[in-house]
């Protein structure tokens, strides 16, 4: 868990490290990140807005990462995992929530209704920039049979609005002297962005309780 949080924090000093010892195949490491943390509901614990973000900021550097293969690759991995946990959702059900496990949580599968009941079909773009949601919300979608058409099309606007958003904030904003001296503060600026969505709901009904 310790070393978990750390690449979560020191995102750039570890893409150094890993484009040292993969490689052009680094493209298909963060390929299958953002595929697994769209498309399996076991890995919501994976980084997405921090991970585009930092990735963004690399291809800034001289001999960095090249942006347009990130924005192309990426996109593609977040329609491909979408779709593919939408398929999940769509043939396993809700019977795998019947009872808590370690990845299962019924919390989860709440705050994407609560989602869906605040922004309909729309949450499947939403969703994209919060996490957890992010990896629940085309589950839910599978499980409550949305229109595959319609899913698809909310499922490919939301990839691109996502990943274009972060990679090209990272490329442009992240190499800035001050960011870059504070890049582990920004990195917490962006989860604590990333989770306000679900934040807010939370806080309106504490606060409706008191």
């Amino acid at each position: 868990m310790a070393q978990f949080i750390d690449i979560m924090l020191h995102l750039d000093q570890h893409l150094v490290s890993w484009l040292a010892l993969f490689g052009p195949w680094i493209y298909v490491l963060m390929f299958l990140v953002i595929f697994c943390e769209t498309g399996l509901v076991v890995t919501p614990f994976l980084p997405g807005d921090s991970l585009l973000f930092a990735l963004g900021a690399f291809s800034a550097l001289e001999n960095g990462l090249n942006v347009w293969t990130l924005l192309v690759s990426l996109t593609i991995a977040g329609i491909l995992g979408d779709t593919v946990n939408y398929h999940i959702g769509k043939y396993l059900g809700p019977k795998v929530f019947k009872q808590d496990s370690r990845f299962f949580k019924m919390d989860y599968l709440v705050q994407t209704q609560s989602f869906y009941t605040r922004w309909g079909a729309f949450t499947i773009v939403a969703a994209r920039f919060a996490p957890i949601v992010r990896t629940f919300a085309p589950f839910v979608a599978g499980i409550g049979s949305m229109n595959y058409k319609k899913f698809l099309a909310y499922n490919v606007f939301g990839a691109i609005a996502w990943v274009f958003t972060f990679i090209l904030a990272g490329h442009f904003f992240g190499n800035i002297p001050v960011i870059k001296r504070n890049f582990t503060i920004v990195i917490f600026g962006v989860i604590f962005v990333s989770i306000l969505p679900m934040l807010i709901p939370w806080i309106q009904s504490r606060l409706k309780k008191t």
